[in-house]
């Protein structure tokens, strides 16, 4: 994943991350209701209302643009099946490439965290822990700080870990609105709908505690 933060655009310069760009056109998209009215029932009772999304919108941007999160290329959805293991050749390999775009690099590390989940059978106990994260964040930063001379430090790795547990956030967001718009209009044979309630429920549960977290002086 590090290597992969380091492709440079081919005109140098960096766009401007996807990130809010792409949450603002999936609200514009998100259904007002659903035909069957089973499930229109709790899409009314069991998703926050539009008003309360834009809200929720509006508020991680304002707690997300001041971490300062470096704008990087990004896979967007690394989760497992999305990774390639080759044993032979002791090769990673990550495929489907369709939501790569240049993003914040917490971003992009907070997603593949929520995806420890899985998606047929959702399990957000599986998020890592700290302990967990800061060993593999530490050494994500050694191989993306690889061409200096200076070790990384625990204030980096502390800083990371704020970042991507506050863009973890993001991710629930992201797809969840993701979910709704594809409960809709995909004719795939997947409960959209409750993956999206998922999402937006472990949303609302870790919001509290991962906004609480403060950066390293």
């Amino acid at each position: 994943m590090a290597r992969m933060h380091h492709i440079q655009p081919a005109n140098g310069k960096i766009p401007e991350p996807s990130l809010f760009i792409k949450l603002s056109k999936y609200f514009t998209l998100i259904p007002d209701s659903f035909p069957d009215a089973e499930k229109n029932q709790r899409y009314q009772k069991e998703v926050p209302s539009p008003a309360q999304l834009q809200q929720e919108m509006e508020s991680l941007k304002g707690a997300l643009l001041p971490l300062n999160s470096p704008v990087v290329f990004c896979h967007n959805d690394l989760l497992c099946k999305n990774i390639v293991y080759t044993e032979a050749e002791d090769k990673v390999t990550f495929i489907d490439y369709e939501y790569a775009s240049y993003n914040f690099q917490a971003y992009d590390i907070a997603n593949h965290f929520d995806e420890f989940a899985g998606v047929d059978e959702v399990d957000y106990s599986l998020y890592p822990d700290r302990e967990f994260q800061l060993i593999w964040l530490r050494s994500y930063l050694q191989y993306f700080h690889a061409d200096r001379p200076q070790p990384v430090t625990d204030r980096e790795v502390e800083t990371l870990y704020v970042q991507v547990n506050k863009f973890a956030l993001a991710s629930h967001f992201f797809w969840g609105l993701w979910a709704l718009i594809q409960a809709r209009f995909s004719a795939i044979d997947f409960d959209f709908l409750d993956y999206g309630i998922l999402r937006f429920n472990e949303y609302l549960k870790r919001k509290d505690e991962f906004l609480a977290l403060q950066l390293p002086e």
